[in-house]
C-alpha cells in the first residue's frame, strides 16, 4: 500500500464489510501509521476521503466516528396523519415514528423579523412585514441531526396560533394552525439538490462532498392565503421523500 487513495479503500471496505459500526471509532491517525506503515500525511488524507465521501465524522475530541447513512423515508402521507384530531406528533416526528425511530424536533430559535423580497413574495406580503421566523432540527435520538428547517410564518397568524413561542407544539405546527381555526389547504414543496454550505455541513456533520437536497415548502389555508414558507436542507444520502399515490386524473377527466 503506497498512497492516501489505497488507504482510504482499504478503509472504505473494513467499513462497508461493517468491522466498523455506526457509530465507532476509526483507529488513531497514530495506530494508522504503524499498521499500515504510512506516513501522518497519508493517513489524515485518506481520512479527509472517507470524511468529504460522507462516511465518517472527524472531530478532536472524539476521533473518526463511522456516520450514520442509514436512509429515511419522508412521504407525503405525513401530513394527512398530521393533521388528524387528536395528534401529537408532527411531521417528522410521524415519518420516523413508522419506521421505528426515535425521530424528535428540536427547536433552534424563534425571532419576529422583517419580510425580506423574497420570502415576502412567497407569503404574498410586502418587504419589511412582519414575520415569525423557527429554526428548527430535525433529529434523530440520541443527537443525529438530519435536517435543519428555516420557516417563516405571517406575524399575525403564527401569534394567532400560538407558534410565536420557543413551547414545545405538541402535533406541530400544523396542529396548531388547525386548533386555531385555520383549514389548511394546499402545500406545494419544490426540490433541488446542491452542494453545502461550510455551515449546514458542520450541523449535518458531512463532507463537502455530500450533496444536501434542498426543499421549499408554501403551505396554505382553504383561503388561499400563504400561512408558511419551509426551507429544509438534508443529506442527499439519509433522505427520501415519496409521493405516493399522487392523482393523474382530475373528475372531469375521468
Amino acid at each position: 500500500m503506497n498512497g492516501y487513495r489505497e488507504l482510504a479503500a482499504e478503509l472504505r471496505r473494513r467499513i462497508d464489510s461493517g468491522e466498523f459500526e455506526v457509530g465507532a471509532t476509526l483507529p488513531r491517525i497514530l495506530d494508522l501509521m504503524e499498521e499500515y506503515k504510512l506516513s501522518k500525511q497519508t493517513v489524515r488524507d485518506a481520512v479527509g476521503v472517507l470524511a468529504d465521501e460522507g462516511l465518517v465524522v472527524t472531530s478532536k475530541r472524539a476521533g473518526t466516528i463511522v456516520r450514520n447513512r442509514t436512509p429515511i423515508a419522508i412521504p407525503l402521507s405525513r401530513y394527512n396523519q398530521t393533521m388528524a384530531p387528536g395528534g401529537s406528533r408532527g411531521p417528522w416526528e410521524t415519518a420516523t415514528a413508522a419506521q421505528g425511530l426515535d425521530g424528535f424536533m428540536q427547536l433552534i430559535r424563534v425571532d419576529r423579523v422583517p419580510a425580506d423580497a423574497d420570502v415576502a413574495e412567497l407569503l404574498e406580503l410586502r418587504p419589511g412585514d412582519g414575520l415569525v421566523y423557527r429554526l428548527r432540527h430535525a433529529i434523530i435520538r440520541p443527537d443525529d441531526v438530519v435536517q435543519i428547517q428555516h420557516a417563516w410564518y405571517p406575524k399575525d397568524l403564527a401569534e394567532g396560533a400560538g407558534i410565536a413561542t420557543t413551547s414545545k407544539i405538541t402535533g406541530g405546527v400544523y396542529g396548531a394552525f388547525l386548533a386555531a381555526g385555520h383549514e389548511l389547504a394546499t402545500a406545494s414543496e419544490t426540490i433541488s439538490a446542491r452542494p453545502p454550505t461550510e455551515q449546514e455541513a458542520a450541523e449535518l456533520r458531512i463532507g463537502g462532498r455530500v450533496s444536501v437536497i434542498a426543499l421549499e415548502r408554501v403551505t396554505k389555508n382553504r383561503d388561499g392565503r400563504p400561512i408558511e414558507v419551509l426551507r429544509a436542507v438534508a443529506p442527499a444520502d439519509r433522505v427520501r421523500f415519496i409521493y405516493d399515490d399522487l392523482p393523474l386524473l382530475n373528475e372531469r377527466a375521468q
